[in-house]
């Protein structure tokens, strides 16, 4: 019962660090301890898992593919975005600034943690952290496109997104505001859900004869669909890579992580889309469309800039203690 437990709050972490731009869950499974276990079993799904499962039943499906491992990290990560989530919202609402400095610990934290676990200095390994520090660099100084509602597109964005599942250092959720669909696709088509559950729940059916609530569904369906797909060919290239170039490759997200951390960077400002005569323009759930960040240094004079520098230090702190538990508790 305690292994569940664990496994759940893991998938829980996952989830919530899914939804913060600039923060990957793949991030979190590689300071947990777990991320090549959870790469390697989410490869076995496939045409010989299947196979098994007609075949040799559940049973055996369920052995090849670690399947309670893969069942409780993924009932805590959707457990996550219907709860914790809301939480986050929240917090990104109210107090935004000492939640970015807390993830820009972690991050900052697990590079010095990776970086002294990992002894393989060669060329090939810094040529993998150089290139893999450009990307990063490169998707964190990317433009705001507009948001785009269009089925393929959102198909596409359901493969880009899960990326940060299975990258850390590459935020499906920063991703998807570069793509211009963060609040489309991670808040109204998520609420979607929640209130046609609720309207199901109650036995209300009137949400059939609303245009635009069907039309959110069918966007979280593809997007669902193609977060699947990302999911099925992230996670059978990454097996690869970790199985025959290991170290090469966690050097590669050792550059990933550290090209994500402007994109955490606590001090910011929004630029927000306007009309012609300078209103802002508002997304379906009420929310400014943001186009653009604009990055600063902090005024040490603040109190609050040392509160945020304390949350830095306590997320850098955390992710110490976390990697030594994901050490000893490697599930």
């Amino acid at each position: 019962m305690q292994n569940i437990i664990v496994l759940f709050l893991k998938g829980v972490a996952m989830g919530a660090a899914n939804k913060i731009p600039g923060v990957s869950g793949g991030f979190i499974a590689f300071i947990l301890g777990f991320y090549e276990k959870l790469i390697h079993s989410l490869k076995k799904i496939n045409h010989k898992a299947f196979s098994k499962l007609f075949n040799e039943g559940i049973k055996s499906f369920n052995y090849y593919i670690n399947g309670s491992f893969l069942v409780f990290i993924f009932l805590g990560v959707v457990f996550s975005y219907f709860s914790v989530s809301l939480l986050l919202d929240y917090l990104l609402d109210n107090f935004e600034t000492e939640l970015f400095g807390v993830f820009f610990g972690l991050i900052l934290g697990s590079i010095l943690v990776i970086v002294n676990d990992e002894k393989e200095f060669n060329y090939k390994t810094v040529i993998a952290l150089l290139v893999g520090l450009t990307m990063g660099l490169a998707i964190s100084f990317s433009k705001i496109l507009p948001e785009n509602d269009n089925l393929l597109f959102v198909f596409f964005c359901g493969i880009i997104s899960v990326s940060g599942m299975t990258i850390p250092g590459l935020s499906g959720s920063f991703l998807l505001i570069i793509l211009g669909n963060y609040s489309l696709l991670l808040v109204d088509s998520v609420n979607s859900i929640y209130y046609t559950a609720k309207d199901l729940i109650q036995l209300n059916f009137n949400f059939l004869n609303d245009n635009e609530r069907i039309h959110l569904l069918k966007i979280i369906f593809v997007f669902t669909l193609g977060s699947v797909t990302g999911l099925v060919l992230f996670s059978n290239l990454l097996s690869y890579l970790l199985k025959k170039h290991k170290e090469i490759t966690n050097f590669l997200i050792i550059g990933f992580i550290t090209g994500s951390l402007r994109t955490v960077w606590p001090w910011k400002i929004k630029f927000f889309d306007t009309l012609e005569d300078g209103k802002i323009i508002y997304n379906s759930a009420g929310n400014p469309i943001i186009n653009d960040y604009k990055f600063f240094m902090p005024d040490f004079n603040l109190t609050q800039t040392w509160l945020v520098i304390l949350f830095i230090f306590l997320g850098a702190v955390l992710v110490f203690f976390l990697s030594r538990y994901g050490e000893k508790k490697n599930e």
